[in-house]
């Protein structure tokens, strides 16, 4: 995978504010802003879409941000790039100071630098796909040939050859998405926007979709930041994951972090559901090895899944040498992974690989 450049894709933010209403500013000038959202509403007729949210975002990262409906998550990405003015605070892509740029400086951020893609397509409907994708690179300014060129590479990329002459609605819903994310890639953006792109698609086409975004970021290596209201799919596309309620952020970490630390009762209840043994890496339950304990057993990564090293712990009556690279990190035994499970409520799951009656038990944790 080709990374950006160190500070090409960085993200910063930094205390930024959005409150909707006649006198924001005001508001933010007084202790009413620590009021929580409704109270705020009630008495001054402000909303505050967004609360003193700050985090950065590496080069090269997927960064997604998520909560539920109102928790202010679309507001915020559309403030990165002031689609959304904000009322306060420090905004940075690739080190520049982007609530600083006049009017012009902001269009050529947009064209060259960030792109985004929304729930809804937006594709010309008179056009054919293959101008849709080049869409972009014409308002630069270049020329039919070269953005032609460009667009069939990324058509390509995306896994829509011999679609280049169709027109939008002669394509299903999953096909059309990809047509809006091979525009987005099509300008070489430094930065890509997602903002809740597959949440109108059938289950099947949002997972097809989610997994075409994992491999163009293996592949291209752009930076991220991606809106959703789906644990599952923060889960399976973030490298770090924030957590909003109510206009603030809750909680950042990896999925790990969140699933095993969560902050607070509500990060608590979003990850309540999802199967620890799933997210939870051997790292999470290693120990220090017991006076005498061997030390001869199978080595296993320590990022290797909880779940994924139940078939070493059942093949070995040693126990797993948990290890980070030449480093030991602990150890791991069937004891510890059948406790682990079972605080799961899966505790009639044998490590050996059978249940209580002895057929075949199938890892649900």
């Amino acid at each position: 995978m080709v990374r950006e450049s160190p500070d090409s894709g960085a993200i910063g933010v930094e205390g930024l504010w959005k409150i909707f209403g006649p006198r924001a500013e005001r508001v933010l000038d007084s202790d009413d802003r620590f009021l929580e959202p409704g109270a705020l509403r009630e008495k001054t007729g402000c909303t505050p879409a967004v609360r003193d949210v700050s985090f950065e975002v590496s080069p090269g990262e997927v960064f997604v941000v998520m909560g539920l409906s109102g928790s202010g998550k679309s507001t915020l990405v559309r403030c990165l790039t002031r689609l959304i003015e904000p009322t306060a605070g420090r905004i940075t892509i690739g080190g520049e100071d982007v609530r600083a740029a006049s009017p012009a400086r902001l269009r050529e951020l947009r064209r060259h630098h960030v792109s985004m893609v929304f729930q809804h397509f937006g594709l010309l409907p008179h056009r054919r796909v293959i101008d849709n994708v080049a869409y972009g690179l014409e308002i630069q300014g270049t020329g039919k040939a070269a953005r032609h060129a460009r667009a069939a590479d990324i058509l390509s990329l995306v896994g829509l050859d011999g679609h280049a002459d169709s027109y939008p609605d002669q394509l299903s819903g999953g096909m059309q998405q990809r047509v809006g994310l091979a525009r987005a890639l099509a300008v070489e953006p430094q930065v890509m926007l997602f903002d809740e792109p597959f949440s109108a698609l059938d289950p099947l086409i949002r997972r097809d979709m989610q997994a075409e975004v994992v491999r163009l970021h293996r592949e291209v290596g752009k930076t991220m930041v991606f809106i959703t209201h789906d644990l599952s799919e923060a889960l399976k596309l973030g490298e770090r994951i924030a957590i909003m309620r109510a206009g603030a952020i809750v909680q950042i970490g990896t999925p790990e972090e969140l699933v095993g630390a969560p902050a607070d009762d509500y990060v608590a209840d979003f990850v309540r559901d999802v199967p620890r043994s799933h997210v939870l890496t051997l790292r999470w339950i290693a120990r220090p090895p017991e006076e005498g304990e061997p030390l001869d057993g199978p080595a296993l990564p320590a990022v290797t899944l909880i779940k994924d090293a139940i078939g070493a712990a059942s093949s070995s009556s040693r126990p797993i040498r948990v290890v980070d690279g030449d480093e030991l990190v602990g150890v791991v035994d069937r004891v510890d992974l059948l406790s682990f499970l079972a605080g799961q409520d899966v505790s009639g799951l044998d490590v050996s690989g059978s249940d209580a009656s002895g057929s075949d038990a199938v890892a649900t944790a």
